[in-house]
């Protein structure tokens, strides 16, 4: 967390002193040369070079926050832009995750303001869009639960589950987001794609991994619903603002959004939800371990409230659940691949690898016996 206990509109803590106003940082090629684009884009006061801080927690995408000198002040702002290196094709997408924000601006689904978006390499090395920055605290380990209460943590349980309630019940139509996928068929083609990344991203044999893609294809369900699906909901990609009636101030982290099935988008947040004495998922420190802190609803219970906001049937929550575990496996892979190959930005990337093993071992157990 930040010296305030604020973090950016899309991703938690700052990592890392500014950039040199006259140099580079990891990602951003040339400051002067963005300075420059934003003058033209709408921030005239960017004509004064901004100071660009890598923001960490985020595993993908890569965020900065950007402050400018005074006096001529336009606020932070945020940037966000691909990965380094090993980038999978379809990943990434700068454009959709753009619009899916300015869609998403002004509904009941709160994100940062969108401000430009940007196709030019030149500029920093890659595509790239800047939003308003959103203050918020971001609750992600058991140490950081600590600055709330056990009633706090209830609430935020609550306000988590009515979130992704929110976005599984938003007309995609009247947001203009009628064609932002095709949800008939979402899952066999999740399926054939992360075994596509799979392939192009593993650097070793995974025991169990090809069985759990035959265990996965074999109980494929025959229809689901189709809603607009965030892709990576969990208590760390929201901003909140605590207090005694705590609210999120923003959603964040929409590079995987999509339309599809619900219930592979609630399942993948009960994945990253931990229990108390859930002691694997702290060791390979996968998602908030935060949820473990008193106070917070369990995994069953986080279900079951959305359960009761949404009406729909959980019975086969295994499943899905199983492949999440599938579905975050290859995208901690490619983490890996990158690790790997030195093209990371920020700290942490070592322990990816590690967490991949167990959630094959853990799809399996899914599939076995009732995950909740």
């Amino acid at each position: 967390m930040t010296a305030d206990g604020t973090a950016s509109a899309d991703g938690p803590a700052q990592a890392g002193g500014p950039a040199p106003v006259d140099g580079a940082v990891p990602g951003i090629e040339s400051v002067p040369r963005l300075a420059r684009w934003l003058a033209a884009h709408g921030v005239p006061a960017a004509v004064r070079l901004p100071s660009a801080h890598l923001i960490a927690g985020g595993r993908s995408n890569l965020t900065y926050r950007l402050e400018f000198p005074a006096p001529s002040d336009p606020g932070r702002l945020v940037l966000r832009r691909p990965p380094l290196g090993h980038v999978l094709p379809t990943a990434h997408d700068m454009t959709r995750e753009y619009r899916l924000i300015s869609a998403l601006h002004g509904t009941s689904i709160p994100v940062a303001r969108p401000v430009a978006f940007c196709s030019d390499t030149e500029v920093v090395g890659a595509p790239f869009y800047v939003m308003e920055y959103v203050d918020g605290v971001v609750v992600r380990t058991r140490d950081q639960a600590a600055m709330i209460t056990p009633d706090q943590a209830r609430l935020v349980s609550e306000r988590l589950a009515e979130m992704l309630a929110a976005i599984h019940q938003l007309d995609v139509a009247s947001a203009g987001l009628g064609d932002f996928g095709r949800p008939e068929g979402y899952l066999r083609r999740q399926l054939s794609r992360w075994q596509r990344q799979w392939e192009l991203s593993a650097s070793r044999d995974v025991p169990g991994y090809a069985e759990l893609v035959a265990r996965l294809e074999a109980g494929l369900p025959e229809t689901s619903e189709g809603t607009l699906v965030h892709g990576d909901f969990r208590l760390d990609n929201v901003l909140l603002a605590i207090g005694a009636d705590p609210r999120i101030t923003a959603v964040v982290d929409w590079e995987m959004a999509t339309l599809g099935d619900p219930l592979a988008d609630l399942a993948l947040t009960l994945v990253y939800w931990a229990d108390p004495g859930d002691t694997e998922w702290a060791d390979v420190q996968v998602g908030a371990t935060a949820t473990s802190s008193p106070g917070f609803l369990t995994r069953a219970e986080f279900a079951a409230s959305y359960a009761a906001r949404t009406g729909r049937d959980l019975s086969g929550i295994g499943y899905y659940m199983a492949f999440g575990c599938f579905k975050l496996a290859v995208v901690l892979e490619g983490i890996n691949a990158r690790f790997l190959q030195r093209k990371t930005v920020g700290e942490g990337f070592d322990q990816e690898g590690k967490a991949v093993p167990v959630l094959i071992q853990r799809a399996h157990r899914m599939l076995d016996s009732d995950p909740l």
